[in-house]
């Protein structure tokens, strides 16, 4: 340092310097004083916030139901940790919505509150608008997401919140807005990243119609940032978000034709917001024929700049349609399980199982809150073919039971091995006009042996006499079959041996003159055979 006041020094070897000096000699700073906090709060963080992952989201579950809730200051800060989705990890927080899922049917006001406060923390974003929270909104949207996945939420919950993205802070007039303005994008990051967390369940029934109205509004509103003056060809709108945008449409709308300017956009909701009008005007004087009290007329937003959740009437065919398609409101239950695999609590993914007993109560309860009442139920109406069917279909039962009836059901015997201690005894012996059989009779752990005569007129005798002559009867067939292969086999070598030519040795000096050489072994023995059993 005293050379750096001396010498006349440039600001990059100051700089050196400085590195150096402050590197060996470090400048005293006040220590980072770790909050303490109660023990009980501390195993909480650990189990949520630490050690919570695929494989042992059961466990925590179960640490987790046993701690004191009866205590309100654990029960809320327990809450609370589940509400702060950003401090677990990213890839963890399905686990965090699987957790939460199990703690509900045992505490049902833990998923309230932590629902509400999930969408109060998505709001505070909204309304703040600070870039450094914009990792704590990703974490909460993914969060809601996932909650949908594990049947916590329902759609309208999903749709509002979609909707509040692209309408909250956004005027009528098109005048720029503080709270959304025109070179923020992070809004339809939020929306791309709710859409492919649960978009995959809105592709049938009245979930679907909602999620294309939806779409429809979104391209709007991306190409009303698109087309703002700050976006030229000094600053062009980023390839990224684009490119964000197309993968979510591909992968939830594969066909869906994307819009290419903003006056087509607009045209596509101003002829949308025209289709629901009139259905709305067909709902209204149906209702107002049938002498029911009406709702307020719902105004549309016209202006095309103002996108937002939009509460449409239904008409009777549409609820007709609807109730048709699920049974149920909203096709919830539909959606939530499309492949019929059982009661889990997640649509269609692995997750912990629930009881019977808390499954019926949460289906109870969902059908309470979500039921929805038609104008007119389906009413049935006689007709030819349903007599017609109703008759082939008694004539098929009654066919079918005649013929049962002459069928001849052969009951299969019972057959138990021979037990090893019998040595050559075996069951089934005639003695006179009785059949000798051992009954096996179990004391303690000794087994004994019994005589059982049973007389040749019983069915048991009977049986077992005919299994034997069928053994009997199939031995002596195996029997046959085998002596005439081994006569076959002895003829067809005589006859080999029989043609073979004899050949003289070379160098025979007697050439022309047979020599009587005693045959072999084998083929007298082969002679003998032949000739004995001819």
């Amino acid at each position: 340092m005293r050379k750096k006041a001396v010498q006349n020094l440039d600001s990059r070897q100051k700089t050196m310097i400085d590195n150096a000096f402050y590197y060996t000699n470090p400048p005293d700073r006040p220590k980072v004083t770790k909050k303490e906090r109660p023990p009980m709060q501390e195993y909480v963080r650990k189990l949520i916030y630490k050690d919570l992952s695929k494989t042992t989201t059961e466990k925590v579950l179960r640490q987790l139901r046993k701690l004191p809730w009866d205590e309100e200051e654990i029960c809320s800060y327990v809450v609370r940790c589940l509400i702060r989705s950003w401090n677990v990890k990213y890839s963890n927080i399905h686990c965090a919505a699987n957790l939460l899922a199990g703690l509900t049917p045992y505490h049902e006001h833990v998923g309230i509150e932590v629902v509400d406060g999930v969408l109060e923390e998505i709001r505070v974003g909204m309304e703040i608008n600070i870039p450094k929270m914009n990792q704590c909104r990703i974490s909460c949207v993914k969060y809601l997401g996932e909650l949908y996945n594990y049947q916590l939420i329902e759609s309208n919950v999903i749709f509002t919140v979609l909707y509040s993205f692209i309408t909250f802070g956004n005027s009528d007039d098109g005048s720029p807005s503080t709270l959304d303005p025109p070179e923020h994008l992070f809004r339809i990051r939020l929306v791309c990243i709710l859409l492919d967390t649960c978009g995959q369940y809105f592709d049938r029934g009245s979930l679907k119609r909602k999620l294309d109205c939806f779409l429809v509004y979104f391209q709007a509103y991306i190409w009303k940032k698109k087309s703002n003056g700050v976006w030229n060809e000094d600053c062009p709108f980023p390839k990224e978000v684009e490119y964000m945008v197309a993968d979510t449409l591909e992968s939830l709308r594969p066909k869906l034709k994307l819009h290419n300017s903003l006056e087509e956009a607009t045209k596509a909701v101003e002829e949308l917001n025209l289709e629901y009008q009139q259905k709305i005007d067909e709902a209204v004087k149906v209702v107002a024929t049938e002498n029911k009290p009406a709702s307020a007329p719902v105004q549309l937003p016209l202006n095309t700049n103002n996108y937002g959740p939009q509460s449409y009437p239904q008409s009777p065919a549409d609820r007709d349609e609807e109730e048709s398609e699920t049974g149920e409101s909203d096709m919830e239950v539909e959606e939530r399980n499309p492949g019929g695999e059982g009661n889990k609590r997640k649509r269609g993914g692995d997750s912990l199982t629930l009881d019977e007993e808390e499954v019926s109560e949460i289906d109870s309860e969902q059908e309470g809150e979500d039921q929805v009442k038609g104008i007119g139920g389906p009413k049935l109406v006689p007709c030819d073919e349903d007599t017609d069917f109703l008759n082939e279909f008694q004539k098929l039962i009654v066919d079918d039971y005649q013929s049962r009836r002459t069928e001849n059901v052969k009951v299969p015997s019972f057959d138990v091995a021979v037990p090893m201690q019998l040595g050559k005894k075996k069951p089934g012996n005639e003695e006179g006009n009785r059949v000798n059989f051992m009954v096996m009779l179990k004391k303690g752990n000794r087994q004994q042996l019994r005589d059982l005569k049973v007389p040749i007129s019983s069915d048991l005798a009977a049986n077992i006499r005919e299994k034997q002559q069928e053994e009997q009867a199939e031995q002596e067939e195996v029997k046959r079959l085998v002596l005439d292969y081994n006569q076959r086999q002895e003829e067809e070598t005589y006859n080999e041996l029989m043609a073979k030519p004899r050949q003289s040795s070379p160098g025979n000096r007697y050439h022309g003159r047979r020599e009587n050489k005693p045959k072999p072994t084998r083929y007298r023995e082969a002679e003998q055979g032949f000739f004995m059993n001819k």
